[in-house]
């Protein structure tokens, strides 16, 4: 692995255990209202904090140093450096299209609800 595919996959694996640390204390908050014993738990600082960096820090060092895992996220950071992205005007006009078909989609499907809603609102009386 180059220097430049080891510090993006450092990167990206620092990412997603921050994110599952975040993810882990959210979780604690919201059972700590939902759970007696959670909520009893939580009253410590070990628990508050420390359970969500701990699992962050295991979980990064344990992606980290996993010569498996290392291995595939390479091969993913070489696949993806093959592909042949489109260039940025066919990217913008694509874009306009979308918004375009999303918007006419929305007024056909709001004329057919308001028009369902007149006729059972006609039948119903």
């Amino acid at each position: 692995m180059d220097n430049t595919n080891s510090k993006i996959v450092t990167m990206s694996f620092l990412a997603l255990s921050a994110l599952i640390g975040f993810t882990i204390a959210t979780l604690l908050r919201v059972f700590s209202g939902a759970f007696g014993a959670v909520a009893r738990a939580m009253e410590y600082d070990m628990v508050r904090h420390g359970v969500p960096v701990l699992a962050a820090l295991g979980l990064f060092a344990y992606l980290q140093f996993n010569k498996g895992v290392l291995t595939w996220a390479d091969e993913v950071i070489a696949e993806v450096k093959k592909v042949v992205w489109p260039p940025v005007k066919d990217t913008r006009g694509m874009t306009i299209v979308v918004v375009i078909m999303v918007f006419i989609s929305g007024i056909i499907v709001s004329v057919f609800d308001m028009v369902s809603g007149f006729v059972l609102n006609q039948l119903m009386k």
